[in-house]
């Protein structure tokens, strides 16, 4: 298993409540395929430096887990098909 973090940027025009369940997926996605999540982090409303999908403004969250690498292509598979989520990014931490 390797530690990875993500930074999801998910439509600001969502209630709060409905930005929070996308955030649980993706922890459930995580757990699912025997991932621990370590630390959510909710950065707030931001706004964005340009417009994605219309959009001028958008919830930052930042996650860091550990998963093996068939559970980090789910996720990813599963973000990219979601039309809540703006924008992500995943990076691999290092081993120290």
């Amino acid at each position: 298993m390797r530690n990875y973090e993500i930074m999801v940027i998910v439509k600001s025009n969502l209630e709060v409540e409905n930005a929070k369940k996308e955030i649980e997926n993706i922890k459930k996605i995580i757990t699912d395929g025997k991932g621990k999540v370590v630390s959510t982090n909710e950065m707030g409303q931001r706004k964005l430096a340009y417009p994605i999908k219309k959009e001028i403004n958008g919830l930052y969250y930042v996650l860091t887990f550990s998963s093996d690498n068939d559970t980090l292509n789910e996720l990813e598979r599963r973000i990219k098909i979601n039309e809540n989520i703006l924008r992500h990014l995943i990076i691999r931490l290092d081993e120290e």
